[in-house]
């Protein structure tokens, strides 16, 4: 096997240690050269296979030459002109796309920005600007960003708010319905009841009164808190409660949205229509792009200059994205559904001969491997899934975890099913490698 780090990989490790900051938390010395696809290669030329995209980013794969085209071209004419002040034709055109690509049942417009955390501020602002209530109900679990008022929804890991409190007032956090471990001791039959009722009756009744709620948000499979997959009537009945209080429902799209469940956005896996999308992570397949985008009902009462960003719209942003959604509807979308359900079906088939995984779970090319002490109590072992991470790079693939022991699976959605086998069988071997199975 070549060397994992290599010494060019080494030296430049030893070369970052002294000028980034360390609380960027690199998980694995893996130092990348260039990529093709599901392929990417360090500066000492070993070859990976990428399983998971720069954290679900490069939606189309590295280097699509469809994409790096479109930001050649448009780098030649002109890169920047602050979209906030002026007009640029490639922001329209995306927001034309993007929009076109929402439910049909309503009206949409969008706000450009630079991140899927910043696609979560302007939600929030949104939500409050136009009910003019205050409240904000996020989940346990759930991972919404790191600047100050998407942190304050988030919850899935508590070193990312600690030492930064006090954090955004008016902030509350429910149960997520997590068939595989249903919170407060419920029933798994009846997880999804006993989540909206901690919402009706524990927060309602004593905390924060629902006529006081501008919005509940929701991933609809959440990401960092460990791919968990709700129910089938979660969203629907979830949208039921938000429409009786007059509350908005946002849905932060941001790592499942753009295809990556096999359908564009993950709502529509559960028929429902939400006020407000945050999208961002592969909308640009790696240049820097977000988006709120949100009934026009509701943006048109945001006044001029109530909101604003520097960036945002930004022409080499907008061309990447806009060639990132024509790709995705014209084939990715229906490759992560099939290849998706290929690596899943070959994942649970794993998961059937090694004891140490508890659950495989997952739509499309967002799919998580937990792995547990034992099956009967469903203890996690974080250990476990730190090592399976760790010796997986040194064979060869790159995953990460999520959660507190769970493995994500969210390659390039230009993912092979030759590229699934030759995957899962490094996966195989590194399990062996770890637990002897």
């Amino acid at each position: 096997m070549t060397q994992r780090p290599g010494p060019a990989a080494q030296e430049i490790v030893r070369r970052d240690t002294q000028v980034i900051a360390p609380v960027s938390g690199r998980v694995y010395p893996f130092v990348i050269d260039r990529g093709l696809g599901c392929e990417v290669w360090d500066v000492d030329g070993n070859r990976y296979l990428d399983f998971n995209a720069g954290i679900a980013v490069v939606a189309t794969g590295h280097s699509h030459p469809r994409v790096v085209r479109a930001i050649q071209e448009q780098a030649a004419k002109f890169i920047h002109m602050a979209a906030t002040d002026f007009y640029n034709e490639p922001q329209v055109r995306l927001a034309e796309k993007l929009t076109g690509l929402m439910p049909t049942s309503a009206q949409w417009q969008v706000f450009f920005c630079n991140s899927g955390t910043e696609a979560v501020e302007a939600a929030i602002k949104l939500a409050r600007y136009a009910t003019g209530r205050q409240g904000i109900i996020a989940f346990y679990g759930a991972f919404h960003g790191r600047s100050y008022g998407s942190l304050s929804l988030t919850a899935s890991k508590p070193r990312q708010r600690a030492r930064y409190f006090p954090l955004l007032p008016g902030v509350e956090h429910a149960f997520f319905p997590n068939p595989y471990r249903p919170p407060l001791g419920s029933d798994p039959a009846r997880v999804v009841d006993t989540c909206l009722e901690f919402i009706e009756r524990t927060i309602f009744e004593t905390v924060l009164p629902a006529q006081d709620v501008a919005a509940i948000i929701a991933e609809p499979i959440q990401g960092e808190g460990g791919y968990v997959v709700p129910p089938d009537d979660w969203f629907p009945r979830l949208r039921d409660l938000c429409d009786r209080y007059g509350i908005l429902l946002i849905l932060d799209e941001v790592q499942a949205g753009v295809g990556r469940t096999g359908k564009m956005w993950g709502f529509e896996h559960w028929g429902i229509v939400p006020d407000i999308v945050a999208s961002a992570k592969g909308l640009g397949s790696g240049v820097p792009i977000g988006a709120c985008i949100a009934r026009r009902e509701l943006t048109e009462s945001w006044l001029p200059g109530a909101h604003g960003n520097t960036y945002g719209g930004n022409a080499l942003a907008c061309v990447a994205a806009y060639e990132t959604l024509t790709l995705v509807e014209e084939e990715l979308m229906a490759n992560a559904r099939e290849v998706g359900a290929y690596l899943q079906q070959r994942l649970q088939a794993v998961a059937e001969r090694v004891p140490a995984i508890g659950q495989v779970r997952g739509k499309g090319l967002m799919i998580g491997v937990e792995f547990v002490k034992d099956r009967d109590s469903k203890t996690p072992d974080p250990e476990g899934a730190e090592r399976v991470m760790v010796e997986a790079f040194r064979r060869g693939l790159l995953i990460l975890t999520c959660g507190r022991s769970t493995i994500r699976f969210c390659p390039p959605l230009v993912l092979t099913r030759e590229q699934v086998d030759e995957g899962v069988a490094i996966f195989e071997a590194t399990l062996q490698a770890v637990f002897g199975a």
